[in-house]
């Protein structure tokens, strides 16, 4: 049976990270052909949090190179981020339900981040943002400044 969560997890999709054999092509034709304004790392989505309708929040898109490690040890073509409230309250319940955590914490000035491994050899990211600072790095196009 699974834990009854006792407290907020997951709160949103916070990227989609795929693997691509020419990121660099890939997102030119995103780019021509779905509008979408692209950098090296791919694009953001703004938005409003449900919550706080003040509060801008970000959805990152990003194709990885098809040798990447990052998504390592999965041996999927992707990882999906996902937005959280408390990180580290997270990671210690996760921690002690068994879940198979990759890495520690890790904090830049945009949030905190962690990976965990799903049943099926998912590699997921888990992201605490620090939205109130991930905004001066995206101008209004998504794009990284």
């Amino acid at each position: 049976m699974s834990p009854k969560p006792e407290f907020k997890r997951v709160t949103g999709i916070g990227g989609i990270f795929f693997k691509s054999e020419n990121p660099v092509e890939l997102k030119k034709w995103y780019q021509a052909h779905l509008g979408l304004k692209t950098d090296q790392y791919g694009t953001n989505f703004q938005w409003y949090k449900g919550s706080d309708s003040t509060q801008l929040a970000f959805t990152q898109w990003s194709p990885f190179n098809a040798k990447t490690k990052y998504f390592l040890p999965s041996t999927k073509e992707f990882m999906i981020n996902y937005r959280v409230a408390d990180l580290e309250k997270l990671a210690k319940a996760l921690k002690e339900e068994g879940v198979t955590i990759v890495d520690t914490i890790a904090t830049y000035e945009y949030g905190k981040f962690l990976h965990i491994m799903d049943p099926e050899g998912n590699k997921i990211e888990l992201w605490e943002p620090f939205d109130e600072n991930y905004h001066k790095f995206v101008n209004v196009d998504g794009v990284t400044k």
